[in-house]
Formats: C-alpha cells, structure tokens, sequence
C-alpha cells in the first residue's frame, strides 16, 4: 500500500506547526517593536509639563538601557531555569534553544553605543571623530562603561558554557549597579547595594519565565513540566517580593516620604516609576491567575495563557525600567 504525502512533502500536522511557529514569531516582533516605542515616545511624555530638562537624545539612550536589561534578563533567566530544571528527578533530557548568544550579542552592541556616548560627556556623538575611547579610561562612568562592553563580549564567547557564563553576566550587573549611584551620592554603596539585589531579581523573574514556559512546551505532556513550572512560580514569589522591597526603599531614597505623592505626578522620573509599579502590580495578578490555573488544572499547559500575558507585561516593565534610567533623577526635597 502506498503512502500519499500532501504536496510539498510534509504532513498536515508539519504545516500547522509551522504556521503557528510563524504566527508566534510574527507576535514577538510586534511586541518588541511595541516596546521599542516606550523609550523612544515615553520621554515626551514624562516630561510634558514638568519644566525638566532631558539630556540630548534622551530617547535612544532609553531605548540602548531597555536592549541591554533585556539581554541580560534573557541569559541570566535561561541559567536560572536550567539549574531549576537540571534538579528535576527524571526531567527529559531535551532543552530548549539556547537564545543566550543572540541576546548577549544585542547586548554588546547596545553596551558599545552606551559607551560612545559616555565617551563624549554624555553627549550623543555625531562624527566617529567625536568617539574619544581613550577618554573612556579616565572618568569612572567610562570604566563601567567599558567593563560592561567586555563582559558582554565575554559572555557571548562563553555562551555555551554555562558554569562559566554566569560570571560576565554578574559582572554587568555589579557595573549597572555602580554606574546608577556615582561616588559622591550620599550613601552610594548602600544604593548600589539595592539596585544589585533589584536589577538580579527582575532579570531572574522576567527572563526566566519566557524560558520556562519554551522548557514546558518542549515537554509537553510529561510531569516534569508542571513541576518545574511550579518550582519556578514558588522562586518567583521570593523573587517577586525582594523587587517590590528593594524599589519601595529605592524610590524612598530618592523621594522622602513626604513629598512622594507629589513628585509621582509632577516630575518625569515619577511619572514613569507610577507607570512602572502599574505595570509591575498588572504582572503581579497576571502571575496569581496563572498559579491558580496550575494548581487546579490537570493539564499545566492550560496556565501558560495568562503566563504569556505575564511575559508581554515584563517586556513592558522592561522598557519602561530603560526609560527610568535616562530621565531626570527627582528633585529631593527636604
């Protein structure tokens, strides 16, 4: 008896993949491009009204922190459900693609351009002959600078090897947290401190989640899926609280209690943190709702709805977390 195949020589089920593979990538791409245009639009609009002053290109340089927070949230959360699902007994042996390389990549480049503009007293360079590397090594903004630009570097070599990986990521991460508080802030180390916690946290729960859910797809119909997917929703709680915790106290440092309320609708940085812990309360519900579905369902995959719902709002938290940091600090009123 002879087998007919459909013309193109794939069955059915093949083409149906490979359309909502198509379906899906095409979603991803409006999605970026959607949050692309929160750092490029937001400054106008945070600082409507306010009589701040941005710095020049204030916009793209929210939009080079948004790429750079997000590939190391893309590594660091791919390492941390690997480990999560590394300890699963009886786990399958078959992984997700790896998305560390492409994401280390973009953050290389958006590192480079951060550089080139550090380079030039924060100004936006408009001539390569305005690039002062040399410089770089001169002011301590540009040491950091140029540590992040070599740690991305390191950490696409070292992509595929992911004891040793971790390491270039920390090390942006410690460079994030120094270049937010400079040395003659009062009480810097205490706000590097902070913002070390707050910035491994967030990557850890927003790249993780997108990781995990590409892991429970890979594994559908086995029980190892909904255990790591509840394992990862019990260290996302802790993750989770430890943000909310470490940006409270951040903001508070920056903003005395008495005058918070005001400076949330009146300067452009409050503007944007009020819309950040909007969004952050919206994932907040959205990752309840998907943790309820998981404990009632038999099936796992029926919770990863609201979980994708999850992931475009810390896509969203991620930008808007890139626009933050190109604003304005607050007026800090005693």
């Amino acid at each position: 008896m002879t087998l007919i195949r459909p013309a193109g020589g794939t069955t059915g089920a093949d083409g149906a993949a490979r359309r909502h593979g198509t379906r899906r990538a095409a979603a991803l791409l409006v999605l970026v491009a959607l949050g692309a245009l929160v750092p490029l639009l937001g400054p106008s609009a945070a600082l409507h009204g306010t009589g701040e002053a941005a710095a020049p290109g204030v916009g793209g340089i929210a939009l080079l922190r948004a790429v750079l927070f997000a590939a190391l949230s893309v590594s660091l959360g791919e390492l941390f459900v690997h480990r999560l699902a590394g300890r699963l007994p009886g786990a399958p042996p078959e992984v997700p693609r790896s998305w560390a390389r492409f994401a280390n990549t973009a953050g290389l480049l958006a590192a480079l351009a951060l550089a080139t503009v550090v380079s030039t007293g924060n100004l936006v360079p408009h001539s390569p002959g305005q690039i002062d590397v040399g410089g770089l090594y001169d002011s301590r903004d540009g040491r950091l600078a140029l540590l992040e630009v070599n740690a991305f570097l390191l950490a696409v070599v070292l992509a595929r090897r992911r004891a040793a990986h971790v390491w270039p990521l920390a090390a942006v991460v410690v460079a994030e947290a120094l270049r937010a508080h400079p040395a003659g802030e009062s009480g810097a180390l205490a706000g590097s401190g902070l913002t070390l916690v707050h910035l491994t946290c967030a990557a850890l729960w927003a790249g993780g989640l997108p990781h995990a859910l590409r892991t429970l797809r890979l594994w559908r119909g086995h029980p190892a899926g909904a255990a790591l997917l509840g394992r990862y929703a019990r260290v996302a709680a802790v993750l989770l609280a430890l943000v909310t915790a470490t940006g409270v106290y951040s903001a508070l440092r920056r903003m005395p209690p008495g005058t918070v309320l005001e400076q949330l609708t009146t300067t452009a940085y409050g503007r944007t943190l009020l819309a950040k812990v909007v969004l952050v309360a919206v994932v907040a519900v959205l990752a309840l709702w998907a943790r309820i579905r998981l404990g009632r369902a038999a099936d796992p995959l029926t919770a990863c709805a609201p979980a994708r719902a999850e992931v475009a709002a810390l896509g969203a938290v991620v930008a808007v977390s890139g626009l933050l940091t190109a604003l304005p600090l607050p007026i800090r009123w005693s």
